[in-house]
């Protein structure tokens, strides 16, 4: 399955997101939740979701009213705060715990951009329209949305976007559209004016877009079994003001990844171990570890890791912190040819009671090669029944082809 962005005619905003997902079918009451947890930390809010017609179009508008109880943040407070909520609230919930990760990087490329444009350090820097507390909520909205949809697991893309032209008035005087934060963020990505006159890719909606792309695109590839969401813009406009979001089944399944390298000998086992978990949850797609002799035939270790080729370089950065390596090697743009995937949320039975168990299904021609249930989830139950992880393992994949 592959996600196309076609923001070409109504550009990009945080709420278009939510709108889309939804749309697309993601939780639209498990998003209201999250967004209403972490946001009433930074203002009082009002969630409504809703259908609108948009130029003729039934679109999904996510309206967040929100009254800010501080109006200028620093970058840090707005970290701080995620991961305080997250511990009260969330402490062991993956999906939550992803989300969040996911919502710190899109906060890093908003205060990037916004340190490039006022000439200032990330510890100074205050945020205005995009620290307010509907951007809070449109970034943990989109975020949860993206992982409820299992898009994590996908290849997406994007069309150009559309900037729109103008002038905009923010809390530093009239500026140009696209404002200065918004071209810097948008600065390696395709855009084009559009044919509205104002503002459409907002400094929160062209961040989520840039973190979750993995390639830029002019046209649409050949896809079928399309799905189709609108996510619903504010404004009335000449154009159709609605983000369209394309769920599809891909025609070529040949993928890129980058693998990074390096060479350790100094580090323990509970270093090397904890390594796992943490290169994961920044965006790894995979990571080994292999036992090698190095010069002086001292022992060491090769770790390498799988990733989408935007996480390269911050995947860099995470492994040069927690292991002191002094060089990464980069290996990009490998191809891969990938059978078809798909996250299926199932159900396996034991002695009449039935537990949730999420199966990662590979198909060729239609016919599943491999049915993996996923081992979190097989870990929890074993808890419970006392079951081995084997005997666990088994049982799903047996109850699960039996009803296929």
């Amino acid at each position: 399955m592959v996600l196309i962005i076609d923001p070409q005619v109504s550009g990009v905003a945080g709420n278009m997101f939510i709108g889309a997902f939804i749309d697309l079918g993601a939780n639209q009451e498990k998003i209201v939740e999250v967004i209403k947890t972490y946001g009433e930390y930074f203002g009082k809010i009002d969630v409504k979701i809703e259908k609108k017609l948009k130029a003729g179009i039934m679109t999904t508008y996510a309206q967040i009213k929100a009254e800010d109880n501080n109006k200028a943040r620093h970058y840090h407070d707005i970290i701080e705060n995620l991961d305080m909520i997250t511990q009260k609230h969330y402490p062991e919930n993956e999906k939550i715990h992803k989300t969040i990760q996911l919502t710190k990087k899109i906060f890093k490329t908003i205060a990037d951009a916004e340190c490039k444009a006022h000439n200032m350090s990330i510890d100074k820097i205050h945020f205005h329209e995009v620290g307010n507390t509907d951007a809070v909520c449109d970034v943990i909205g989109s975020a949860y949305a993206y992982y409820d949809l299992k898009l994590d697991d996908e290849k997406i893309y994007s069309l150009p976007v559309a900037t729109g032209y103008g002038s905009v008035n923010t809390q530093h005087g009239i500026l140009p559209v696209p404002a200065p934060a918004v071209a810097n963020i948008l600065s390696h990505t395709p855009v084009h004016t559009g044919e509205a006159e104002c503002e459409l890719a907002t400094p929160t909606g062209s961040a989520i877009l840039v973190n979750i792309t993995d390639e830029y695109i002019e046209s649409t590839p050949t896809i079928v079994d399309m799905k189709i969401g609108y996510g619903a813009g504010a404004k009335d406009l000449k154009i159709l003001n609605a983000l369209r979001l394309i769920h599809a089944t891909s025609m070529t399944p040949k993928d890129t990844i980058t693998v990074l390298e390096t060479n350790v000998d100094t580090l323990t086992g509970e270093v090397l171990g904890s390594l796992f978990d943490t290169m994961l949850s920044e965006g790894a797609r995979d990571i080994s570890i292999t036992p090698t002799i190095m010069k002086k035939n001292r022992p060491g270790h090769i770790i390498k890791i799988i990733c989408k080729n935007k996480d390269a370089e911050h995947l860099c950065d995470v492994l040069i912190k927690h292991t002191g390596t002094l060089g990464v090697r980069i290996i990009p743009t490998l191809h891969r040819s990938a059978i078809t995937r798909k996250n299926v949320e199932s159900k396996i039975t034991i002695e009449d009671k039935t537990y949730p168990v999420n199966f990662k299904i590979g198909y060729t021609d239609d016919k599943i090669i491999k049915c993996t249930p996923e081992y979190e989830d097989i870990k929890k139950i074993s808890k419970i029944t006392n079951l081995t992880i084997q005997q666990l393992t088994t049982l799903a994949i047996k109850q699960y082809e039996g009803e296929e």
